[in-house]
């Protein structure tokens, strides 16, 4: 529940698919294509489930380090709601 506006709470939709990209992100591993379909690229590997990528990058949880020129690579970086999804299953994992 949203403690400011007494709404529900909206959480992303994430696969373990996306856990674990969200996970290599967080770990350094990510680069991104600056494009209004963002590439995600694991290790240097293009993901193999881009659609996944595209997702993760709509639903604001990952997104480019720094401005790039198109189709440029640059670091991935989680946002804080990409964050939380990785602290909030490593927690229900915990549990």
């Amino acid at each position: 529940m949203n403690e400011q506006t007494g709404t529900p709470a909206v959480h992303p939709l994430v696969n373990r698919r996306m856990l674990a990209m969200l996970r290599a992100v967080a770990a350094g591993r990510g680069r991104v294509s600056c494009s209004s379909e963002p590439d995600l690229f694991i290790d240097g590997v293009s993901c193999g489930d881009q659609f996944a990528a595209h997702a993760l990058a709509h639903q604001g949880l990952v997104r480019a380090a720094r401005p790039g020129l198109p189709g440029e690579l640059v670091p991935a970086v989680l946002t804080p709601a990409g964050q939380e999804v990785v602290a909030a299953r490593q927690q229900h994992h915990a549990a």
